[in-house]
Parts: structure tokens; C-alpha cells; sequence
């Protein structure tokens, strides 16, 4: 296969793919993050308690979790376009029923059908880029799509309060993200169809026994070469559980390490918060500290592609693990010191840092060990074992600070960390072609 012209600059993807790949993503993304925030609060106001509330707004992480296969199944069948056009018009129906639940149960429901829709959106863009940008910009490609959902993140909340602020009624948030989907509606379904204009190279099998050696590597046989998963027979169009049957190797291995990751950047949003509060700080000073670091995470996400396309995945990868898991283990030290303050700021500002260099890595790799023609239905099984560890996280700190501390719980994620990065540093240069190296 001979790659296209290949971009040489973000500024160059971004004027290729920006209006049709990356915008409907940074206005869904933008949308989600503010009504997440918000989901708790309305839930209390509907009736729930603490944990009812908590449990409600967990349905949105459950919902993207169990949607991913079903997106999978949905992209490979009717396409990219199809799917996002769907999954945004029933996204809407989910903002409507928030909009207008009498009772908690229908916003419960709402909050998870947003969750599926999330999903499907996701895995779409995914694989459009897997199909489409060459391998040596991928990571780069990647972490800017990374990038994008980081920055209706960072900034949805921000675009919350003010909402709030002029309105005074939580449900101007729903109505923003209603607004947020239309817009993205009507660019995935009216604009120019990327899959068309950016048609995916075709994928040649040389010979019978080049075909037979890729099935033999996908089964996990040693060939003596990297698994690359890249060729997958023409016009065999299999189902989602067939291909995670077949890429059993990759995802019980290279898939949990992945997972792994997924759980220690999903556990920073969980601990920060609570240690601020553990150590006697108020939520003006929390907040603070906790939007430095979201700061400097959204500021370095197009760093880690860089590395990860000039030198390999498991450099940017392994740093980044190391960085997180020792940052939470130094942190578990530091809450009975006098300065503990000054502790949580500089440990939260390293998580940030740890953070915004994994950016496009869970991405990127889903994408390299993918196969070229259907990535889909992989990737699907891919995104259903990130997410899990990312949903895993807050009931794995929860349960281990009720039983011991928080500070045990916050060396655990620190522990599980350092395991994820041996994971890496074992299985990313056995599953992705010369170590991620692009080239």
C-alpha cells in the first residue's frame, strides 16, 4: 500500500479535516461538557440523594460502555455518516427527555440513551481516521481528535456557569448541548461526506500464503514478526464478536494495558477532588487547582503525537504512565504533612502533565493493531475495554477508601499505574509494527 501525500503539519490537517471531522466533534464534545456538570444537580432536584444522584450521572459512563459494540456493528454496517447522523438525532431525543423529565427514572434514561449516542459518535470518528490518515501522522492525527473532545471538556463547564450565571436555571445547559447537536446534525448530515472525499487507500493481500500468515498472527501464533492486524480478507464482512474472538490476543493483553491507563486517568478526576477536600481546603481552592492541571493536560495533548510519531508509541506511553503512577504514589505520602497544600497543588499540576502527554495514545493504538479495511468492529471491542477501565476506576478508589483511606486508594491507582506501564513496555513492541515507530 502507498500512503498519500502525507501532512507535514497540524495546521495542514487540520485545514484537510477540520471542518468535517474535527468541528462536529468539538461542538459535541463542547455540548457533553457542560451538561455533565449538571446531571447530579438536576438529579437532586428530581428527588435522588447523594448516591441516587451519583448513580445517575454514572448511567452516562455505563451508556457509552455498552454502546460501544453495538457502534461497532452500526459503523461497519451503514458507515461512519450514517451512524453519526443517527446517533446525533437520537442524542436529541435524550437532551429532550432531560429537558422535560418529570421524574428521575425518564432522566436517568435520557442521561444513558446520551451515553449510546456517545459512544456511537466516538467510534465513528475513530475509525474514520483509522481508515483514513496516513501512518506517519496518525498519532498526531489522533491526538488531535483526542484534542478536540479535551476541549469541549475543558471548556462545556466554563460555558455552564456562565449559562447559569445569566439564566439561573440548570436547563440551560440541556438546551446549549440541544443546540451543540443540531449544529453537528446538520455538518455531518448536509456538509461534504468525508468518506467520500477522503476515500481510504485500498489494501492488496500479495499471495494465499501472505493471507494465511496475517490470519496466523491475528490467532496469536508466533511468526516471528510484530502482530499487525492490518489485513483482513475483502468483502468478508464479520460481526463484532466474531472479530474480538479473532483479536482475543490483542485485547486480553495490549487491550488491558490500554484499560489500565484508561483507569488512572479516570481515577484523577475522582481523587483531586476528594483529597482537596480530605486535607480541610475549600471548593473555591479545589477548583483552582483542579482547572491548573485540566490547563496544562489540554495544553500538551498534541505533544504526545509528536512523540509518538517520531519516535514510537511506547515513548510517549511509558512517560506518561510513570509520570501519573508515581505522582499518585508521592501524593499518597503527603496528607498528614503541614504542607500538604503546597503537595496537592504540585502533584496535581504532575497528573496534568502525565495526562495531557497521553493524549491520541489510546487512539492511536486501537488504530494501529486495527484491521485496515473494517476497522470497526474492533474497535469496538477496543473501546468497550478502555472504557471499562475508565468506569472502573471511581468504584475501585470508592471501595478502597471505605474499607482502609484515601490514601491508600490513592496509592493503589499509583500501583495499578506501574503495572500498566510493565504491560506496555511488554506487549506494544509484540502487537504494533516496529514498536509504533512511524515510518
Amino acid at each position: 500500500m502507498t500512503d498519500p501525500p502525507v501532512p507535514i503539519r497540524a495546521r495542514d490537517v487540520l485545514w484537510r479535516f477540520g471542518p468535517m471531522v474535527y468541528l462536529p466533534t468539538v461542538l459535541f464534545a463542547l455540548g457533553e461538557g457542560a451538561v455533565i456538570p449538571l446531571i447530579p444537580v438536576i438529579a437532586a432536584q428530581l428527588g435522588a440523594d447523594v448516591a441516587g444522584a451519583a448513580l445517575v450521572a454514572s448511567a452516562l459512563v455505563v451508556g457509552q460502555l455498552a454502546g460501544n459494540l453495538p457502534a461497532g456493528w452500526a459503523v461497519a454496517r451503514f458507515g461512519e455518516r450514517i451512524t453519526m447522523g443517527v446517533a446525533g438525532g437520537l442524542a436529541m431525543v435524550g437532551v429532550a427527555g432531560m429537558i422535560v423529565a418529570p421524574m428521575l427514572g425518564v432522566f436517568a434514561a435520557s442521561v444513558l440513551l446520551i451515553g449510546l449516542c456517545a459512544a456511537a459518535f466516538g467510534l465513528a470518528r475513530h475509525s474514520f481516521m483509522t481508515t483514513r490518515v496516513p501512518l506517519s501522522f496518525r498519532s498526531r492525527g489522533m491526538s488531535l481528535l483526542g484534542g478536540t473532545f479535551r476541549l469541549g471538556m475543558f471548556v462545556g463547564p466554563f460555558v455552564a456557569a456562565a449559562l447559569l450565571a445569566i439564566f439561573g436555571d440548570e436547563h440551560a445547559a440541556i438546551w446549549f448541548f440541544g443546540v451543540c447537536l443540531a449544529a453537528t446534525v446538520i455538518l455531518v448530515v448536509f456538509g461534504p461526506d468525508p468518506e467520500q472525499r477522503f476515500a481510504a487507500p485500498p489494501v492488496e493481500v500479495s499471495s494465499e500464503a501472505e493471507r494465511e500468515r496475517e490470519v496466523r498472527e491475528l490467532e496469536g501464533e508466533d511468526t516471528g514478526e510484530a502482530i499487525t492486524g492490518s489485513i483482513r480478507v475483502p468483502g468478508r464482512r464479520e460481526s463484532v464478536f466474531v472479530v474480538a474472538w479473532r483479536y482475543r490476543e490483542v485485547l486480553s493483553r495490549l487491550g488491558v494495558a490500554a484499560a489500565s491507563l484508561s483507569a488512572v486517568r479516570s481515577a484523577r478526576q475522582v481523587v483531586l477532588p476528594l483529597w482537596g477536600v480530605s486535607i480541610g481546603l475549600d471548593a473555591q481552592t479545589i477548583a483552582l487547582v483542579v482547572g491548573i492541571s485540566g490547563a496544562i493536560d489540554f495544553a500538551l495533548f498534541y505533544a504526545s503525537g509528536q512523540v509518538m510519531d517520531r519516535f514510537g508509541r511506547l515513548w510517549a506511553a511509558l512517560p506518561a504512565m510513570l509520570l501519573m503512577s508515581l505522582g499518585f504514589l508521592a501524593l499518597s505520602f503527603t496528607h498528614e504533612l503541614d504542607s500538604s497544600a503546597m503537595w496537592f497543588a504540585v502533584f496535581a499540576a504532575v497528573l496534568g502533565v502525565g495526562n495531557g502527554l497521553s493524549s491520541g495514545i489510546l487512539l492511536t493504538l486501537g488504530a494501529d493493531v486495527a484491521p485496515r479495511t473494517d476497522p470497526a468492529p474492533f474497535l469496538g471491542s477496543w473501546r468497550m475495554f478502555t472504557d471499562a477501565g475508565g468506569a472502573a476506576a471511581p468504584l475501585l478508589v470508592s471501595g478502597i477508601a471505605a474499607l482502609s483511606t484515601l490514601s491508600v486508594a490513592t496509592g493503589a491507582v499509583g500501583v495499578l499505574g506501574l503495572l500498566g506501564a510493565a504491560a506496555f513496555v511488554r506487549w506494544v513492541p509484540r502487537f504494533v509494527p516496529r514498536s509504533g515507530r512511524a515510518g
